[in-house]
């Protein structure tokens, strides 16, 4: 069992960074209980973030619904919500409340914005969040307009990652001190640190404002992606110039020159932005002679900073991630192997997605209900028992 063996979480059931924070606890042990609303749903296979959870279905505009997810939350370490600035207090389960009850409780709290703001009320997604941060605007290429890189960046690297650094240094303080604190997590703060050694270049005056000129945005010749004979596609990372020398030799193209007559190698060559666009179009025309696996062949497992360009379905073949079995499948859904790897308490996942309400029961018996409280409830509607 992973590391987190012992500590209990309660998930308040939403959507995106925050059940992927708790997908992340629960591979790494902790036993991890969704409150769900009191109405029934299946158990879809398909969602993946959804894995290791036991779920109790509660409503909770009802005294009684939410007096059993306070007592709940007294045997809890963690909690995890991800509503608007506000609506956890609306319900009676506000910080104030919730560590009255439990003192060494860590709240935390995922939103797009903060918890403070002038924007903190309103309505967004990843684009938005990552959109005022600087990051949005640096994706892309030249001319062109932003890419949206998925929903990576804010959601799952700004949002999720924060906000599971930040409550594991908050339950590390509170065993400490023996009192629990609210980690505000917010999106848009969690991009803007992610962009900090962006920053560092900016202030040197290696970096400007124009996407797609820069040497980690595709602007470098050097760091980018080609097309091969057969129309897939390569990535190029040789930055460093023994690393871009190794690169051009085992390509063919050590000893030739751009249409510019500049050779290629050599730090001052490499860097010389003057030189770039002749650089590129000799990358391109060389990687577009051949196909795929003949570069594959040429440049994997060299020091060149070569890899294939994988799709979502073709990723989990790749010799080294079947190596390290980083895709797992569990009927039928392929999806990723739990992540970091200890060397001692290894991370394993729970199990499967369950339906709305399948451990009701046993949870609130646990809590000490009697079994005709708890039928009670359920014919009130305070409550709901799922499928198993």
């Amino acid at each position: 069992m992973g590391p987190l063996k012992g500590i209990r979480v309660v998930e308040m059931v939403g959507i995106g960074p925050g059940p992927y924070a708790a997908m992340l606890l629960s591979d790494m042990g902790a036993e991890v209980i969704r409150i769900d609303r009191a109405t029934a749903g299946p158990a879809n296979a398909w969602d993946v973030l959804t894995r290791g959870r036991k779920s109790l279905a509660v409503n909770l505009k009802s005294v009684e619904g939410k007096e059993a997810v306070l007592k709940l939350l007294e045997t809890a370490d963690i909690l995890i919500e991800g509503y608007r600035p506000g609506v956890m207090e609306k319900l009676g389960l506000g910080p104030d409340v919730c560590l009255g009850r439990n003192p060494k409780l860590v709240y935390g709290r995922m939103t797009g914005w903060g918890q403070y703001g002038p924007l903190a009320q309103s309505a967004g997604h990843d684009i938005n969040y990552i959109a005022i941060t600087g990051a949005l605007a640096s994706i892309g290429r030249a001319g062109e307009a932003p890419v949206p890189p998925l929903n990576l960046v804010g959601d799952f690297g700004g949002g999720t990652l924060f906000l599971v650094v930040g409550i594991l240094a908050a339950l590390w303080e509170s065993a400490q001190s023996g009192q629990g604190q609210v980690v505000d997590a917010a999106i848009s703060d969690g991009t803007i640190s992610l962009m900090s050694a962006v920053h560092s270049l900016v202030s040197i005056g290696l970096w400007n404002d124009e996407r797609g000129t820069n040497l980690l945005d595709g602007g470098a010749p050097f760091y980018d992606c080609y097309q091969c004979a057969d129309g897939e596609w390569v990535a190029i990372g040789a930055v460093e110039p023994h690393f871009f020398a190794q690169l051009l030799e085992r390509i063919g193209l050590a000893a030739v020159e751009t249409a510019g007559g500049d050779a290629l190698q050599g730090f001052d060559a490499q860097f010389d932005r003057a030189r770039w666009p002749a650089l590129r179009e000799s990358l391109r025309k060389t990687f577009a002679s051949q196909p795929r696996q003949y570069w594959c062949e040429q440049l994997e497992g060299s020091d060149g900073c070569f890899a294939p360009v994988l799709s979502i379905k073709d990723a989990p073949s790749h010799a080294h991630n079947q190596a390290r079995q980083a895709f797992i499948e569990r009927h039928g859904v392929v999806q990723s192997a739990p992540a970091p790897r200890f060397s001692r308490t290894a991370s394993e996942v729970q199990g499967d997605p369950v339906a709305v309400g399948a451990h009701t029961e046993q949870l609130l018996i646990e809590l000490g209900y009697k079994p005709a409280e708890i039928e009670r409830m359920k014919s009130a509607g305070t409550v709901l028992q799922g499928d198993a």
